[in-house]
């Protein structure tokens, strides 16, 4: 489940559009919200692992960063993106 860079050109072409766009705010999401699983699989196993949990915690504040700002600026893609990413917000 580690991100490869198949993985990540798929993630982008899927959320950003294309596989070059990779700034934008969908493709981000999408690959933070996919190491974010990640992280969170290897911390149900690793529950001492603090390193990886402050790594965690960082990429959520940057996801929710990138998520207001797509509020803010366009809704509808927004809803788009938290319902196909599957996100409870």
């Amino acid at each position: 489940m580690i991100l490869t860079s198949e993985k990540k050109r798929e993630l982008f072409k899927k959320f950003g559009k294309s596989e070059k766009n990779t700034g934008s705010t969908e493709g981000q999401v999408a690959v933070f919200t996919h190491r974010i699983n990640h992280l969170t699989e290897h911390l149900k196993v690793n529950k001492k692992d603090f390193v990886t949990q402050r790594s965690l915690l960082k990429l959520v504040g940057q996801r929710k960063s990138l998520l207001n700002y797509l509020k803010n600026n366009d809704i509808t893609r927004y809803r788009a993106v938290i319902k196909e990413l599957d996100l409870r917000k």
